[in-house]
């Protein structure tokens, strides 16, 4: 093992929040292997680039010698992870957090090295509580306490339904750590208050406290909202290769860089010279994106694949090497849809009406079984093959009637 203190400068690396860095520090010092826990609710079947900030981060502490700890929240996926809503969560049944929860150990391995970690579902502990013992839990702390959130604070000041299954969720969490005996707990700043919860509670049961590590939280594809499952403005690492390389060219210039500082391998002096030299406009963001867009697909699916998307999405716009990939999206029809149909899914053909790109489904259904429609630069050849509406879209038909979806 490296020292403690150039481990904590690893550890500690791009993170918003260290509570405490003398806790992690004397650690460290103990010399073990640290039990890192990270926790993941299956509310959709795809991981995505927003909880790879912080897996990316648990990497780092694996290779370091430290034990990783990965919960699958089968539990608490029933509840619904209540923070920063605005509503509450609608409850998933129990068949469908199976059959996301099935296709997490898969994802999480193009990350981690899960022959070295440990695979846990929060149901083998928090199922066997009886009432009793979630009394006494609850009694751990008070309504004024959950009301520090500033996501309970704003529903219950707006007059807004808040759940009493929502006000267990953090309760709940914060025993995941108990259970496990957690020396540290990472995740995105949105759980910083669940994860100082379980400090207070490791220390109400006796146990050292655990420290908490809050890493970054990415905007979705939209360039606004934080990427999110339950908003459909995310990049699943296990998507399609042309659709995350799709995905990715569609971000906003403004947040290249820190996706590359994040989300890939990119030494950090490279990042630095990328954004001087987009800075100065001796480098076109378009290129520094489609930098960006390569190197995570070579994370998750290979250099050939990599290779084989970008060719896609040239084709998405025109075939050729000289064309000029931005200003075909500049050229691109902005189409505005309710915000209330973002994340929603839809087939493929009533996709291309709500673009404007189709009068009739009859028409929409024609264009994609003739070969001629593209969806971020994947070419769709079922009219009911279902996809996912989000900020950012692209939509093809032919050769150059192209569209870009956006919600109001």
């Amino acid at each position: 093992m490296l020292e403690p203190e150039e481990q904590l400068k690893i550890i500690t690396r791009h993170a918003v929040d260290v509570v405490t860095e003398e806790d992690l520090l004397a650690k460290l010092r103990e010399r073990r292997p640290l039990r890192v826990k990270y926790g993941a609710d299956p509310s959709a079947p795809d991981l995505h680039l927003g909880h790879s900030v912080t897996l990316r981060a648990m990497r780092d502490l694996q290779q370091l010698g430290h034990h990783i700890i990965f919960i699958i929240g089968d539990f608490t996926g029933m509840l619904g992870d209540p923070s920063g809503r605005s509503k509450t969560r609608p409850q998933l049944s129990r068949e469908e957090i199976d059959h996301n929860a099935q296709t997490y150990a898969a994802q999480v391995s193009k990350i981690l090295d899960m022959s070295k970690a440990e695979l846990r579902y929060n149901s083998e502990w928090l199922s066997k509580l009886t009432p009793f013992d979630i009394i006494r839990l609850a009694a751990k702390t008070t309504v004024a306490r959950m009301l520090e959130r500033d996501d309970f604070a704003q529903r219950f000041k707006a007059g807004r339904p808040l759940g009493v299954h929502e006000l267990l969720y953090p309760i709940f969490q914060a025993y995941d750590s108990i259970a496990i005996e957690a020396d540290i707990e990472l995740g995105g700043t949105d759980q910083i208050f669940n994860f100082l919860l379980a400090r207070e509670l490791q220390r109400d049961v006796g146990q050292p406290s655990q420290v908490v590590i809050t890493r970054p939280l990415i905007v979705g594809t939209g360039g606004v909202q934080k990427m999110s499952k339950s908003l459909g403005n995310y990049i699943g690492i296990a998507e399609p290769p042309d659709q995350i390389y799709g995905k990715l060219m569609s971000l906003p210039d403004e947040h290249i860089v820190t996706y590359l500082e994040l989300c890939t391998d990119v030494p950090e002096e490279e990042i630095r010279h990328l954004e001087a030299a987009m800075a100065r406009g001796e480098l076109n963001p378009r290129d520094a994106k489609a930098r960006l867009a390569r190197d995570i697909v070579t994370a998750y699916h290979g250099a050939e694949a990599a290779r084989q998307a970008e060719e896609s999405f040239r084709r998405l716009f025109a075939v050729g090497k000289e064309v000029d990939v931005e200003a075909l999206l500049q050229a691109a029809a902005r189409v505005a849809l309710d915000r209330r149909l973002e994340g929603s899914t839809v087939w493929a053909s009533r996709a291309l009406v709500l673009a404007k790109l189709a009068r009739s489904h009859s028409e929409a259904r024609r264009l994609v079984t003739q070969g001629g429609v593209w969806i971020d630069g994947r070419k769709v050849l079922n009219p009911e093959e279902e996809v996912t509406l989000r900020a950012g879209m692209l939509l093809r038909v032919g050769k150059r009637r192209i569209a870009q979806i956006s919600f109001a």
